[in-house]
This record gives C-alpha cells, sequence and structure tokens, in this order.
C-alpha cells in the first residue's frame, strides 16, 4: 500500500526481498485463495496470473492505480521495482545516489498473528524455491 501511494506521486519506489513479504489470514485459506486465481486462467487467452513473488507484488499494487483509466496509473506502474533478494548496490548501510530508505515509524499495526509469506505462496503455486533462497 505504501508503493501504491507513493508511486503516485511519480517517485521511482524500489522494493527489495520481495519473498519475504506477508499475506495475512489463515494459511489453508490463502494458498487457496491463490491457487483458485492461478487456476482461473486458460493457458493461452488468459487472465495471466503470475507465480513469481515479484510479479504478484507488482500485479498487487497494479490493482490499486487506475492502470487501464489513465496514463498516469501506466507512468505510476513503470517506475516501481520489485526485486527478489537485495541487489549488491542496495545491500549495506548507505544507498546509492538520491536513494532512501522508506519512513516505517507511522505503522502502528501488529504483526498478524496467522500469516503467509510470498514466498511460499510462490512455492505452492509451483516455482522453484530455490530461485530466491540460493540453495
Amino acid at each position: 500500500m505504501i508503493s501504491a501511494r507513493k508511486s503516485g506521486k511519480q517517485q521511482r519506489v524500489i522494493v527489495i526481498n520481495a519473498e519475504e513479504a506477508i499475506v495475512s489470514g489463515p494459511r489453508t485459506m490463502v494458498l487457496s485463495d491463490y491457487r483458485a486465481k492461478y487456476n482461473l486462467n486458460h493457458a493461452r487467452k488468459g487472465p495471466f496470473f503470475p507465480r513469481m513473488p515479484d510479479k504478484i507484488i507488482k500485479r498487487t499494487v497494479r490493482g490499486m492505480l487506475p492502470y487501464q483509466k489513465n496514463s498516469s496509473g501506466r507512468g505510476a506502474l513503470r517506475d516501481l521495482r520489485v526485486m527478489i533478494g537485495t541487489p549488491p548496490n542496495l545491500s549495506g548501510d548507505e544507498l546509492p545516489g538520491d536513494h532512501e530508505w522508506g519512513d516505517t515509524a507511522n505503522i502502528e499495526r501488529q504483526f498478524p498473528n496467522k500469516f503467509v509469506r510470498l514466498g511460499e505462496i510462490s512455492s505452492h503455486l509451483g516455482v522453484d524455491a530455490t530461485r530466491w533462497s540460493g540453495e
């Protein structure tokens, strides 16, 4: 949600460690919902639903933007980068150039008791987990 809000202001947003993002809810319900979305499509005609964690986040943010109504939504989505893992140029304490850390001071929600990580959802959809775990 922070990504969608910042994307509307025409700023570049980079989300790292997409596989560590969480989806709140009971594990069985979340996995069955994502499986139903994925099985909805026709192999050649669509709708095409992604399986990789970075693509799932980008598709979710696309649903929060006016993507089909006007070009500002498409431009905002173009400025969003979602990455699996941490790239070498963004690891460490210092960020290059005009990059800055996101402000998490205003987040007052507690960590949910029931949640599933996006990496687990992708594994359930058939993606090999070694693509982001490095094993």
